[in-house]
C-alpha cells in the first residue's frame, strides 16, 4: 500500500490501534456530482439471510468526484479522503478492509474503470476485493440489496438509465452530461426553466410564471442579470437547485413550467424504455416482471406534482411487469451490498472447488 497525493489522511492508522475484537470490512462508496459517501460495514456471515436494517458501522460525506467536473486528481483526494474518514470512525484501517466497491459518476468506459482500480491497488491491501463501478450500480443495488438485475433511474443533479440481466449484460441510456443533452434531470429542468424566462423577456417566447418566481429566488432584478448569475459559477448543482421553483410554478398552473415537467417525464420514460428493450428485461411478450429502482431528487414525492409517480405510470404502460421500487437503504450501502454479494459468491465458489 502507498499514499496518494494526501497521505496525511491515513496518519489515523499509526495513531490509533484497531478496537479488539475488530473483524474484516466493507467499503462502499456512492460518488455524485453533488456528494460523495461512503460507508463501512461489518462482513456480514453468507449462510444467513441480510439483516434489516443493514449494519453501518461508519458513514462519511464528502464533494464531488466525479472527474469530469472536477479533474482527476481533486476526485482522487476527496476519494481517498472519504475512505479513511469512514475507516477512522469505525475503528479499522485499511489492513481488515475486505472489499471495497466504488460507485462514482463519470465512470462510463472500461478505461475509466481500470484508471481507478490501477490506483486503489496501490491504497489498499493486495487481498482486498476491488469493483468500481458508474455511480448507477449502487442507485440499483440499494434497491435490490446489492444484486445486479433490474434498472434503476436516476434523476438527481445529472440522470441515467442503468440495467442489468442476471447473466450479466447490462445496458444505460443518457448520463452523458449537461452538453449533451441531460434532459429529464435536475439540471435539465432547471435550464430549461431558465431559457423559457430569457425567451419571455425577449419576446420569443409565451409569458410565464418561472420569470418573477426564479428572479425572485435568486434575488435578481431584472432577467438581464440571469445572464452573469448563471456564467458566474455555472456548476450543475448550483442550477439544479432551481427545480423546486419550477415544481411550484407548475402546481400553480404555469403552462410553461407544466410543460417542462412533462417534457422531462417523457425524456425519462424513454431512458427507462431504451434500456429494458436493450436487455430485453420484459421478456419476449413485454410483460415479465423486473425491479424499476427509482432513485434521485427529481423524483423523490410530491403529493401535488409527483415527477417520480409520472414516470411510473408512462412505464407501467410500456411495461406492466415493471415492480417500481424507492430504495430504503441509501446508494452507499447498495456499493457495500454489491462487494459483498460478490464474496459471497466467491466464498461459495471456493467451498464448492473444495
Amino acid at each position: 500500500m502507498k499514499r496518494y497525493r494526501n497521505g496525511e489522511v491515513w496518519d489515523f492508522e499509526n495513531q490509533m490501534p484497531v478496537a479488539a475484537g475488530a473483524g474484516d470490512v466493507i467499503l462502499g462508496v456512492d460518488g455524485g456530482t453533488t456528494s460523495t459517501v461512503c460507508i463501512c460495514m461489518p462482513i456480514l456471515p453468507f449462510s444467513d439471510p441480510l439483516p434489516d436494517p443493514v449494519p453501518v458501522l461508519a458513514r462519511a460525506v464528502a464533494g464531488c468526484t466525479n472527474h469530469n467536473s472536477v479533474g482527476e486528481a481533486a476526485a482522487r483526494e476527496t476519494l481517498e479522503q472519504v475512505m479513511a474518514e469512514a475507516l477512522a470512525k469505525s475503528g479499522s484501517n485499511r489492513s481488515a478492509v475486505r472489499a471495497v466497491c466504488l460507485a462514482v459518476s463519470g465512470v462510463n468506459h472500461p478505461t475509466d474503470q481500470q484508471r481507478i482500480l490501477d490506483w486503489l491497488r496501490d491504497v489498499f491491501p493486495s487481498n482486498a476485493r476491488l469493483h468500481v463501478h458508474n455511480d448507477a450500480v449502487a442507485a440499483l443495488a440499494c434497491g435490490t440489496l446489492g444484486k445486479l438485475h433490474g434498472c434503476v433511474l436516476i434523476a438527481g443533479t445529472g440522470t441515467i438509465a442503468y440495467g442489468f440481466t442476471e447473466d450479466g449484460r447490462e445496458a444505460r441510456a443518457a448520463g452523458a452530461g449537461p452538453t449533451l443533452g441531460d434532459w429529464g434531470s435536475g439540471y435539465g429542468i432547471a435550464a430549461q426553466a431558465l431559457t423559457a424566462v430569457v425567451r419571455a423577456h425577449d419576446g420569443r417566447g409565451p409569458h410565464t410564471m418561472l420569470m418573477s418566481s426564479i428572479l425572485g429566488k435568486l434575488g435578481l432584478s431584472s432577467p438581464d442579470e440571469l445572464i452573469g448569475w448563471t456564467y458566474a459559477d455555472p456548476s450543475w448543482a448550483r442550477i439544479a437547485a432551481l427545480v423546486p421553483v419550477v415544481v411550484y410554478c407548475a402546481i400553480a398552473g404555469d403552462e410553461v413550467a407544466n410543460k417542462i415537467l412533462f417534457d422531462s417525464v417523457e425524456e425519462l420514460r424513454l431512458s427507462v424504455k431504451a434500456v429494458v428493450q436493450r436487455l430485453g428485461l420484459c421478456g419476449p411478450e413485454g410483460k415479465d416482471s423486473f425491479p424499476l429502482v427509482m432513485v434521485g431528487g427529481v423524483l423523490d414525492e410530491n403529493k401535488r406534482w409527483d415527477i417520480g409517480e409520472e414516470v411510473i405510470k408512462c412505464i407501467s404502460k410500456d411495461y406492466p411487469g415493471a415492480v417500481p421500487i424507492r430504495p430504503k437503504v441509501e446508494p452507499a450501502v447498495g456499493a457495500a451490498l454489491v462487494a459483498w454479494n460478490f464474496c459471497m459468491k466467491e466464498s461459495l465458489e471456493n467451498a464448492f472447488k473444495s
